[in-house]
């Protein structure tokens, strides 16, 4: 009898395959812009690690620095001295996520990192193909966490992954590779192109 990966073991493997492909840039590519408006490579990978040293006080002054829209770039913010290889390493440090990240048996860390990776590697068109496994535990997770904002961008459609097993909702058809979903849900437009079925229109007004 076969048993199920935990979140926190899926976490450390998104982040294992971050860091690996971290290493693999150049420093042209840590300034470029990523899908996260605003933000460099080099900011999204501070913000993955951000939480991970933060204990409760640490984090009521974070929140009480940036309140809870600025929150986490108060977090960028603190870690923007760090060069490149210092945030690798401050990433394998912090493989298994601690803290905040660790929340919820890893599914923050998870989820989190995983769309994040994304954002990375399809601003820089360096497309990778999500483990199957990550993707199947990914997506349901998604549609109901407030604060992701999936469950207003697809109220009323019908999502249907054509190369994992998951579909959500009732109403027109939205079709898509899993990874692909998970960006729009997250709100990343740059993904819409990839969906089709009588809905799609729909999801990509609301981004």
């Amino acid at each position: 009898m076969s048993t199920e990966t935990s979140l926190m073991d899926l976490a450390f493997a998104e982040r294992s395959d971050l860091a690996a492909f971290l290493e693999t840039l150049n420093p042209q590519d840590w300034e470029s812009p990523s899908l996260c408006r605003g933000w460099t490579v080099k900011d999204v990978v501070a913000h993955v690690v951000s939480y991970e040293e933060l204990r409760w006080f640490g984090l009521v002054k974070r929140f009480a620095k940036g309140g809870v829209v600025r929150t986490n770039e108060v977090g960028v913010k603190e870690l923007s001295g760090k060069s490149p290889d210092e945030l690798i390493a401050f990433l394998r440090k912090h493989l298994r996520p601690q803290g905040l990240t660790a929340g919820f048996g890893g599914m923050i860390a998870l989820v989190d990192g995983t769309v994040h990776h994304q954002d990375i590697r399809r601003a820089l068109g360096r497309p990778r193909t999500v483990p199957p496994e990550r993707l199947a535990r990914i997506l349901p997770l998604v549609p109901g966490n407030p604060r992701l904002g999936a469950g207003r961008r697809i109220r009323g459609l019908h999502l249907q992954a054509t190369d994992v097993d998951w579909e959500h909702g009732s109403g027109p058809d939205v079709y898509g590779t899993g990874e692909a979903l998970l960006m729009v849900m997250t709100g990343r437009p740059a993904a819409v192109p990839e969906l089709a079925g009588p809905g799609q229109a729909t999801l990509a007004a609301r981004l």
